[in-house]
C-alpha cells in the first residue's frame, strides 16, 4: 500500500516548499538535496512507501541505524521539505511515484522544487547553465529571481518528469530547475550552481557550496557507482532534461 509514514513528531510548518532529489543524470538533484539536508542540518520527517519503491535497507559506515532509499527530511526554521533518495526508479514504479508523493504534496499545500539535469558539453572553467520552468502559479516564484527561461524546446524524463507531468496535469504550483551538467559522471559543481543561483533563489536560503566544488573529485568518485546504474537504466528511465528535438 503507498504511504508516506511520519518518523516522530510533526513537522510545524506554514507554507512549505519541497526539494526533490531523485537521482537522476550528472546526479545534480541528488548531490544538490544530499548537500542541503546536510548543511541545514534538516532532520528525519518520513517514509517514502510508494507502490514500485524497492524495498531495501539503506545503512551508513558507522552507523547501525538502517532506513528506506526514499526519505523526507524537515527543516521547520526554513519551511523547508527535501526528498532523499538512495536508489534509482524504474520506469514501472515512476507513475504509482509521482501520484503518491504528489497527493502528499498538495495536502500539505507545499511548492516542490524539481531538479533535473541537462547533458552539455562545456569547458572546465565555464559554468553550468541553469534555466527555470514552472506549472501551475508558481511560475511568480520564478519572476522574483534571475534565473533565465531556457532557450529552447525541452523534456524532462524519468521521476522527475512524471512529477512534472502530474502537477502541469492538475494545474498544481511546482517550480523546476534545469542546469547543464556532465552526462557521463556525477557533476558536483553543476550540483553546487543548482544550490546557490536556483534553490537558494526560489527559496530563499543561503547555502554554503564550497565544501561541493572543493572536495568535487572526492564526492565524484563516490557517487560514480551510483551514476553507472543510472546510465545502465536508460535515458527514458532517468530524470534529466534534453532537447525536445532529440525527444521526437
Amino acid at each position: 500500500m503507498a504511504r508516506i509514514r511520519v518518523q516522530g513528531p510533526e513537522a510545524d510548518l506554514e507554507n512549505p516548499m519541497l526539494v526533490e532529489g531523485f537521482p537522476g543524470v550528472g546526479l545534480v538533484g541528488k548531490i544538490a538535496t544530499d548537500h542541503l539536508i546536510e548543511q541545514l542540518d534538516m532532520r528525519y520527517h518520513a517514509s517514502v512507501h510508494c507502490k514500485g519503491l524497492p524495498r531495501i535497507g539503506v545503512y551508513r559506515s558507522g552507523d547501525r541505524t538502517a532506513q528506506p532509499p526514499v526519505r523526507l527530511y524537515v527543516s521547520d526554521e526554513h519551511d523547508l521539505l527535501a526528498l532523499q533518495s538512495d536508489a534509482p526508479i524504474n520506469s514501472q514504479a515512476v507513475e504509482s511515484v509521482s501520484d503518491c508523493l504528489t497527493g502528499w504534496i498538495v495536502d500539505r499545500e507545499a511548492t516542490p522544487l524539481y531538479l533535473s539535469g541537462l547533458p552539455a558539453e562545456r569547458e572546465a572553467e565555464d559554468r553550468p547553465d541553469i534555466y527555470g520552468i514552472a506549472t501551475g502559479d508558481a511560475g511568480k516564484r520564478l519572476e522574483a529571481t534571475d534565473i533565465p527561461v531556457p532557450p529552447e524546446d525541452g523534456v524532462i524524463t524519468g521521476p522527475t518528469g512524471a512529477l512534472i507531468n502530474r502537477a502541469a496535469h492538475e494545474n498544481y504550483g511546482s517550480v523546476g530547475l534545469v542546469v547543464e551538467c556532465d552526462h557521463q559522471f556525477p557533476d558536483p559543481e553543476a550540483a553546487s550552481v543548482l544550490l546557490e543561483d536556483g534553490i537558494g533563489q526560489v527559496a530563499d536560503l543561503e547555502v554554503d557550496v564550497r565544501e561541493l566544488v572543493d572536495r568535487a573529485e572526492e564526492i565524484r568518485a563516490k557517487r560514480e557507482e551510483l551514476a553507472q546504474q543510472m546510465q545502465a537504466i536508460g535515458q527514458d528511465e532517468s530524470s534529466q532534461a534534453q532537447p525536445l528535438r532529440m525527444y521526437q
